[in-house]
């Protein structure tokens, strides 16, 4: 019963994780070209030699320190959400996140291999992989009927909506 009910907590908790690993993914790539636009070659370069020479612990410092200057960032888009600018908080507020997946994405690519030398950081890191594969697993099914729902081309549900929606569309012209 409480397994029932807390499907849906579980299904939104999946797809914000899911979100990130997908912001993780496609920012990535950016990330690299921006690196190859800008002179960032070099500092990853000279980052990489910095950390060959540091211990994990130290590595792990250098991971998390990146990211505390955005944090008033998002709090700036708090404020801005508080005071009823949702177009620029809602800006503000995914600005900083896509720069905070972003320089994470870069500076664990850097640290990666010093970060996974610790033994628990290893073992959180494959325990957020398999976190990735059940979550996929229990939204795809979602996604892929959300899917068809946009195809409109199945039977059932889907068709009945895309009837819908043309005679919705058919009345507000012949309205005009």
């Amino acid at each position: 019963m409480l397994r029932r009910l807390l499907q849906p907590v579980w299904v939104l908790l999946a797809i914000i994780f899911l979100i990130e690993a997908w912001l993780w993914d496609h920012l990535e790539p950016i990330v690299a070209r921006i690196v190859a636009i800008i002179p960032l070659a070099r500092f990853k370069q000279w980052l990489t030699e910095r950390i060959a020479a540091l211990s994990p612990a130290m590595t792990l410092i250098v991971f998390a320190v990146p990211i505390i200057p955005l944090f008033p960032l998002k709090l700036v888009g708090l404020y801005l959400l508080t005071h009823e600018y949702w177009a620029s908080a809602i800006f503000t507020i995914l600005f900083g996140k896509m720069v905070g997946v972003g320089v994470t994405a870069f500076v664990f690519d850097v640290t990666r291999d010093k970060l996974l030398e610790m033994r628990w950081f290893e073992r959180l890191y494959e325990f957020v992989l398999k976190l990735r594969a059940k979550a996929a697993e229990l939204v795809d099914p979602i996604k892929r009927r959300i899917r068809e729902l946009i195809s409109g081309n199945g039977e059932g549900w889907s068709a009945r909506t895309l009837r819908l929606i043309q005679r919705f569309r058919k009345s507000v012209h012949e309205a005009r």
